[in-house]
């Protein structure tokens, strides 16, 4: 059960309602007035409650699970103890995250601007926002209906946001110009100097930063992640995009919709990523390159070619994960029983 002191939850469900909230299916309609109170893990999960499992290492949690529900496919389940009612979904995991969201929804303070807060008076501010104490929103700003800033967080001159945004503490945002309902998260950096100046032994010279972040709809940017604004061109981030905690995006970076960058990555300059583009943790991409739509990167993987649509790859540089699979045999038939002198 999630802690009550951090998270508030919603009245109870039958499982008839939330099999209708996720276009699931019940195995038995007999179980349509089943009343569910929480969601919680195959391992943990009481009478109440109801769980999911999608993923074939946990069976053995499955089998023994004591939750009152479960959702999952209709592949696995012949595997659910007897008698228990389930949800049949053809994405169980998406099903238990809109019931998870449906018990714990987003709950917004109500709408007031704290008297510690600094708004410039040529700023505009919409409708039903929150401005938390400690929050400095800078000149002509415009914030959209239903915006939640929270502490200290810095929205610089000109910056305009949507509806529905939330802006994590301490977030400084410069230069940028963001879409709705998307979420920063707190710590975050977007649209300081991009790491543009021309090499002299003499002493290196800064070459000015002119362009700016632009911000899709529907996008999360995790905590202490930096985003360059552009050198000229825009830096520019799709809708749908979410990105993780501590990401590098360098300037002019264009990434599409709904691609997913897992922590620590780091984007140089000028690079493309095409739609649905994956990278996975710590991989790092060389400047002035494509990553083609749907692209899939390995965890700590660097990337110093164009990758065309589709392919899957891994290793340092990255190669086809096939390729890189055949490498690592190789490698540890050459140094199987070789002794190191």
């Amino acid at each position: 059960m999630a802690d009550p002191r951090f998270f508030k939850k919603s009245s109870s469900n039958t499982l008839g309602e939330l099999a209708a909230l996720v276009s699931g299916s019940l195995s038995d309609n007999k179980y349509q007035n089943y009343v569910i109170e929480d969601v919680a893990p195959l391992n943990t999960a009481q009478k109440m409650d109801i769980t999911f499992f999608d993923n074939a290492r946990y069976k053995d949690e499955f089998i023994k699970s004591n939750a009152g529900a479960c959702i999952t496919s209709k592949q696995a389940a012949p595997f659910a103890p007897p008698n228990m009612p389930l949800i049949l979904s053809d994405n169980p995991y998406k099903s238990y995250a809109l019931i998870a969201q449906h018990f714990y929804s987003d709950n917004y303070p109500a709408a007031q601007i704290s008297p510690h807060a600094h708004v410039h008076e040529t700023a505009k501010i919409g409708k039903g926002c929150v401005v938390e104490a400690g929050v400095v929103i800078h000149d002509n700003a415009v914030i959209g209906d239903g915006c939640w800033i929270e502490s200290n967080a810095v929205i610089g001159q000109n910056v305009e946001m949507g509806q529905k945004c939330r802006i994590g503490a301490n977030a400084t945002i410069s230069h940028a110009m963001i879409g709705i309902a998307t979420r920063i998260y707190p710590g975050v950096r977007i649209g300081q100097d991009g790491f543009g100046f021309a090499i002299d032994p003499k002493g290196h010279v800064k070459v000015p930063q002119l362009g700016r972040v632009i911000i899709g709809d529907n996008v999360e940017v995790g905590a202490n992640t930096c985003i360059d604004r552009g050198a000229g061109p825009d830096t520019v981030i799709g809708d749908g995009t979410w990105i993780d905690n501590l990401v590098q995006i360098a300037h002019n970076v264009k990434i599409g919709r709904g691609c997913v960058l897992v922590a620590m990555c780091g984007v140089a300059g000028s690079t493309v990523l095409e739609d649905y583009v994956v990278l996975a943790a710590q991989v790092g991409v060389a400047g002035h390159l494509r990553i083609g739509m749907g692209a899939r990167i390995g965890a700590q993987s660097g990337v110093m070619r164009n990758i065309d649509a589709g392919d899957e790859q891994l290793g340092t540089p990255s190669v086809p994960t096939r390729d890189f699979m055949k490498q690592a045999a190789l490698l540890k038939r050459l140094t199987k029983d070789r002794k190191v002198e």
